[in-house]
């Protein structure tokens, strides 16, 4: 019975992420054949992660959680936060950049591991819970500095403005000079951090653990799993990605600023939909999250590149949203009746849903 249900979660992931990966490539497609002097190019691709490297990154953390069964509103405003006190600190006078990048994982942790104990050890709402961390990282935030904060300390002007060349890739511009690939180390951390928390979730005992108990966590007490270090282990994880996200960042845009993330979270957990993780818990492939915020960062440079009002950018958002929940709802359906399944590479499969 067991491995009946085992096969039959994974089918829902496996789904779910050929879904996602599916429209992501059509996307991105037809953004081509309507734009191809802008979407053919290689920096084009790399600058949706160049220029959201912060959103991928949350919508990591986002997944975790909710793999996990839970939820966290507060991570915008947490990375917010850390943009702003790193902005203050290296202005200070006294600041350096790798004290920045410790105080911006301070303070990510921090509040992961307070609501993550507020939520799996004295057992309150998740909601409750991260929507008061996203009040306080808000106060915190205006009392910090209400003003815009220019970062102009010499040593990280130079990591703000650094890039990866990459010599044998790029583009002819019309004046027909070849302009080769730029790369942000916002990017790399982006894209390192897909393959370690991938790695996380697809061996390691924590990630089978989390697959456990936000599938049925009373079974997976059962089954001699520590539930509450669990949840814990999640919410100190999605805090720390926080702070990861606030330093990359303020090292993007070298500013802080009061509006800086404002919505991220919804965005993240859009993108962690998308992708192929579901609301319920316990299905959800880490590497599908960030498929799901490029699906919305295409159509939202699709709409941008067509000169439609911006405001357009959120109602297709919240319709695709809609669309994957419904696909969501029809994939457990799909399970319960007919036992749906649809094969991917095992290398691919989350192990703790694995058959």
């Amino acid at each position: 019975m067991n491995t009946t249900r085992r096969k039959e979660a994974i089918s829902n992931s496996n789904l779910l992420f050929a879904i996602a990966a599916a429209i992501f490539v059509l996307m991105y497609g037809f953004a081509i054949l309507c734009y191809p002097r802008s979407f053919l190019q290689y920096q084009t691709f790399f600058d949706l992660f160049n220029l959201n490297a912060p959103l991928i990154i949350l919508t990591l953390g986002l997944s975790i959680v909710m793999i996990g069964g839970g939820i966290d509103i507060s991570v915008g405003a947490v990375t917010g936060l850390v943009t702003m006190c790193c902005a203050v600190y290296l202005e200070s006078g006294t600041g350096s950049v790798g004290g920045s990048m410790l105080l911006a994982l301070g303070i990510g942790v921090a509040f992961g591991v307070l609501q993550g104990f507020l939520i799996a050890y004295l057992e309150i709402q998740p909601f409750i819970i991260t929507l008061s961390g996203m009040f306080l990282a808000n106060g915190l935030l205006t009392t910090i500095h209400k003003d815009p904060l220019n970062v102009t300390l010499p040593e990280f002007v130079l990591l703000r403005d650094f890039e990866l060349v990459v010599p044998w890739l790029g583009t002819t511009n019309r004046l027909g000079n070849f302009i080769p690939l730029a790369i942000k180390p916002g990017t790399v951390v982006a894209l390192a951090l897909i393959a370690l928390l991938a790695v996380l979730m697809r061996w390691s005992r924590f990630g089978r653990n989390l697959y456990a108990v936000g599938g049925n966590s009373q079974s997976a007490l059962m089954l001699g799993i520590n539930v509450k270090r669990t949840k814990f282990g999640s919410y100190a994880l999605c805090g720390l990605l926080s702070g990861v996200a606030g330093f990359v960042y303020i090292m993007t845009t070298g500013a802080g600023n009061v509006g800086n993330a404002s919505g991220f979270e919804m965005k993240a957990i859009a993108g962690s939909i998308i992708g192929g993780t579901m609301l319920s818990g316990g299905v959800g492939n880490l590497i599908g999250s960030p498929i799901g915020a490029l699906t919305l960062l295409t159509i939202n440079e699709l709409i941008r590149a067509a000169g439609v009002n911006s405001n357009f950018q959120s109602i297709v958002s919240g319709l695709l949203l809609c669309v994957f929940i419904v696909l969501q709802s029809v994939v457990l359906w799909l399970r319960g009746a007919r036992g749906f399944r649809l094969a991917l590479p095992a290398w691919l499969a989350p192990s703790g849903e694995r058959g």
